[in-house]
């Protein structure tokens, strides 16, 4: 495959850590990095997995989300409805006129 220069600012630690495993591999910088990324890359994975377990609460006496539907949606009017209000009632301040500086010279 083709490669391309590119300028990459990394930390200090960083650096260092590179500059030594590609010394102990007998490869360039340059490789190692373009390695670690193509590894990242076709693994498909862009960080550690999190979970979002236990961050959810369901409601008890709703275990299926029947009606989570309609509480979305009602989140979601009162919301569109504030944004409404805010553009019919136009603004409130009025902006001071722009004045031009005399140029010293």
């Amino acid at each position: 495959m083709p490669r391309r220069a590119i300028s990459v600012t990394l930390e200090i630690d960083n650096v260092t850590w590179l500059k030594g495993r590609a010394g102990a591999t007998g490869e360039s910088v340059s490789e190692l990095l373009d390695q670690i990324v193509t590894g990242a890359r076709q693994g498909g994975r862009t960080g550690d997995a999190r979970s979002v377990m236990g961050t959810i609460d369901i409601d008890a006496s709703d275990p299926l989300l029947d009606g989570a539907n309609a509480a979305v949606r009602s989140v979601f009017d009162t919301s569109l409805g504030r944004l409404l209000a805010a553009r019919e009632g136009g603004a409130t301040h009025r902006a001071r006129p722009r004045t031009l500086q005399k140029r010293r010279g």
